[in-house]
């Protein structure tokens, strides 16, 4: 006898149901579409969706059944879906191991090294577990990251950086006075170096705080530079806006915090002190690491911010992408949905001038610092 296959209405009775742990994101402006971002944690393997095929791969939920979840996407597109479709899309999802029951997804092995380094260019992990070493920290510094002492500390950065910008002629001339002895300026960047290496660990802990994951925690150098770095494996699929801006702010305003005892200590001091003008520059040039990482250009913090806050992906290159196509090819730009065209022409402009001030800002530093020494 010959064996029959499932039939249409055996195949849309079905409930399938995604993995519990796969992570979906929020929509996100990509050129002229939206997409959702799907990642498998596990695997590490991640995909964008349209927002058609995400209506369906999100409420594969074990619950509703095939027929139910084709009736909401009729409902909602127009459209009914036939047992094809089904069979194509769960096709993919099966294949990629992101159905519950089926089979386990692939755990990538843990290279025993980073890459092949040299010495004068390289990647080195720090920690093992860069996980478990911020869920320590998280544990240690609990009680400052509740609501009371975050704004306490927020209102008290606030307020040194606009007392710091009312001394701001007096901090160039102690700030060039610095770059020109070496040892101060050495001590300098020893502590702008561990502001560097905090602000990494605050991002981890920030993640860790509102849900996130910390992949790894290493050291990256380029000879003569050696920074820090911190790794956030899924804070992009973090259900809440303002937690996305936390963690991507964390870095900047560890920074901030770390200058706040160094401020103490040079307010105390009077002005024709030596240890003053050195704590001129350590301010000076710690104020600016923090607030030029507030700047919305990539790869800075300030960029991933403004993606987050207008829920865009790859803003950049989008925005000149559109820029061309306005030049070129009118027509594709014209298909671009007006909140695109409006967004994506409004960060190219926001970028220039932003790179313009950057300019005339450090040529006015600069000149001011010569003229003055």
């Amino acid at each position: 006898m010959t064996a029959i296959g499932p039939t249409p209405e055996d195949l849309l009775s079905h409930r399938p149901a995604l993995r519990p742990d796969i992570l979906l994101s929020a929509p996100l402006l990509n050129g002229p579409t939206l997409v959702h971002l799907v990642k498998d944690p596990i695997s590490g393997a991640s995909f964008e969706l349209g927002p058609k095929e995400f209506f369906l791969v999100s409420r594969l939920d074990g619950a509703r059944s095939l027929a139910e979840i084709g009736t909401e996407y009729g409902r909602a597109f127009g459209r009914r879906l036939g047992p094809v479709h089904w069979k194509q899309l769960l096709g993919l999802l099966g294949t990629r191991r992101l159905l519950a029951g089926g089979p386990p997804p692939e755990v990538p092995a843990t290279p025993t090294t980073r890459r092949t380094n040299t010495v004068l260019r390289g990647t080195m992990r720090l920690v093992a577990d860069a996980d478990a070493t911020t869920a320590r920290l998280h544990r240690a510094l609990r009680a400052l990251l509740h609501p009371a002492p975050l704004l306490l500390l927020l209102a008290s950065c606030l307020a040194m950086e606009g007392w710091l910008a009312t001394q701001v002629a007096q901090l160039v001339r102690d700030g060039w006075w610095l770059v020109r002895n070496p040892v101060p300026m050495l001590a300098v960047a020893t502590l702008l170096w561990l502001s560097t290496a905090l602000h990494e660990l605050a991002h981890g802990v920030a993640a860790r705080h509102f849900g996130g994951r910390v992949g790894e925690i290493g050291l990256r150098w380029r000879l003569p530079v050696a920074i820090m770095y911190c790794t956030v494996e899924n804070y992009r699929y973090l259900k809440r806006r303002r937690d996305q801006l936390a963690v991507a702010a964390a870095g900047a305003f560890a920074n901030l915090v770390f200058l706040l005892p160094f401020f103490l200590w040079w307010a105390a001091l009077p002005s024709d002190d030596a240890t003053h003008r050195v704590l001129s520059g350590l301010l000076l040039l710690g104020s600016a690491q923090a607030l030029v990482n507030l700047v919305p250009l990539p790869p800075l913090d300030g960029y991933t911010m403004l993606s987050h806050a207008l829920r865009v992906t790859r803003l950049a290159p989008a925005s000149l992408t559109y820029l061309r196509l306005r030049l070129g090819d009118r027509a594709a730009a014209g298909a671009y949905p007006p909140r695109a065209r409006v967004l994506y022409t409004l960060y190219a402009l926001v970028a220039a001038c932003v790179l313009l001030l950057l300019a005339l800002g450090l040529s006015a530093v600069l000149w001011y610092a010569a003229t003055t020494s």
